[in-house]
């Protein structure tokens, strides 16, 4: 099992993470992922040196990592979210991919290939990582929460298509073909997905729910591994198959009934949120490169301009094409929340190492500045959406209920 020692280190990181985030909730809501992230840059071997790459811990990230947008797919309700919404969610993001690249251009000195890699990475949204966040503040719900579902998902969907098109290595219309090919897959299980499910299959998720068959959990991973495999067998990043998973099992669960439907994805959740999503970002913080980041040179300085780079590529765009029924704190909201990333950011720049497109500390800066954008814009996100203070008083955080 490679190093048994490394998984039991981790594995404390993560129980201790939430603890850490709960006794800091009196000063500061931050988010538990950071303290994820910090205690694996601790107990990396850039700091105390107790834990180092494995084969096991990596194998278990990617799962975390497929899981964070697999959950994220599964939230977006396209029913809910409305055609010109989505039209609006997609045109902030095509902006916000050709400012990125003509800025990255501009920063690299023409450099295509860094260019890419860099401005794909300023386009994206952590979604899965801000939805714990609007889910525990109660904005989930709600005119907001619909339409920072559509965004998010175009900000997670975006980059995963241009990896695929940009970053694979193979011609564009080679590309494009291979991400057509999956699209129409996808589109036939979408089609089976939405077909009324026979009597058997309501009778076996009911009768094995509260067994150890737990039928209906089994099928939503083997939905995630299918979708996972049908996107490595194309050449295609997995975390496209992971997002369309998320989409699919949604829909083949909105024939449950609510209870039914609630409890099943309340599991996936707890497997999810409670083991695969926090071995992802300890593991990014043990393998996050400090000492590239720190041994000197402008990668440091380089930190900040990223920073302010995903709040003016990515969130101003948005801010823009926000719907106008939005109040001006909730757009405000809204835009710090969608230039909030990390997990495509790690994505893109290993793509970007393994091709040497990118130099190691400026990943590394990329990598950090999207750690600060998880830590600052969300807290910044939250205050800013406070409905402004009426006759009574202070005003109250909108939950759309």
């Amino acid at each position: 099992m490679g190093h048994p020692e490394y998984f039991l280190l981790v594995m404390v990181a993560a129980a201790l993470a939430p603890v850490l985030a709960f006794a800091g909730l009196r000063w500061c809501r931050i988010p538990v992922m950071i303290f994820e992230i910090a205690l694996g840059v601790l107990i990396g071997p850039d700091v105390l040196g107790w834990v180092d790459s494995d084969t096991v811990l990596d194998t278990l990230s990617e799962l975390g990592l497929a899981m964070l947008i697999f959950l994220a797919g599964y939230e977006l309700d396209f029913g809910a979210v409305g055609r010109a919404t989505m039209h609006r969610a997609v045109w902030s993001w095509l902006i916000a991919l050709g400012v990125g690249i003509g800025l990255a251009a501009a920063l690299s000195g023409g450099d295509v290939d860094r260019a890419l890699i860099v401005g794909t990475a300023l386009t994206s949204t952590a979604l899965g990582s801000v939805l714990p966040i609007l889910r525990d503040s109660g904005r989930l719900t709600g005119r907001f929460g619909t339409v920072m579902l559509a965004f998010g998902a175009v900000g997670e969907f975006g980059p995963i298509v241009a990896m695929a098109l940009l970053l694979s290595g193979r011609q564009p219309l080679t590309s494009a073909v291979v991400l057509a090919v999956f699209a129409v897959i996808t589109v036939v299980a979408v089609w089976w997905a939405s077909r009324p499910r026979p009597s058997w299959f309501s009778a076996v998720v009911e009768a094995t729910l509260h067994t150890s068959g737990q039928f209906a959990v089994r099928l939503v991973m083997l939905l995630l591994a299918a979708m996972l495999g049908l996107s490595a067998a194309l050449g295609l990043d997995v975390l496209l198959g992971a997002f369309s998973a998320g989409i699919l099992v949604r829909l083949i669960l909105s024939g449950a009934a609510a209870e039914t439907s609630r409890e099943v994805m309340g599991k996936v959740e707890a497997m999810g949120f409670g083991f695969l999503v926090p071995l992802f970002f300890i593991v990014t913080g043990v393998e996050f490169d400090l000492d590239a980041l720190l041994e000197g040179g402008t990668a440091l300085l380089y930190v900040p301009v990223y920073l302010l780079l995903f709040l003016v590529v990515r969130g101003l765009p948005v801010y823009a094409l926000a719907p106008r029924d939005l109040p001006r704190h909730d757009r405000t909201a809204l835009t710090f929340f969608a230039a909030t990333c990390l997990p495509l950011v790690v994505a893109i720049t290993t793509i970007g190492l393994d091709e040497g497109a990118i130099a190691s500390d400026q990943a590394a800066a990329l990598v950090g500045a999207a750690m600060l954008s998880v830590l600052i814009y969300p807290l910044v996100a939250l205050r800013a959406g406070r409905a402004p203070a009426g006759p009574g008083g202070e005003g109250e955080v909108r939950t759309g209920r």
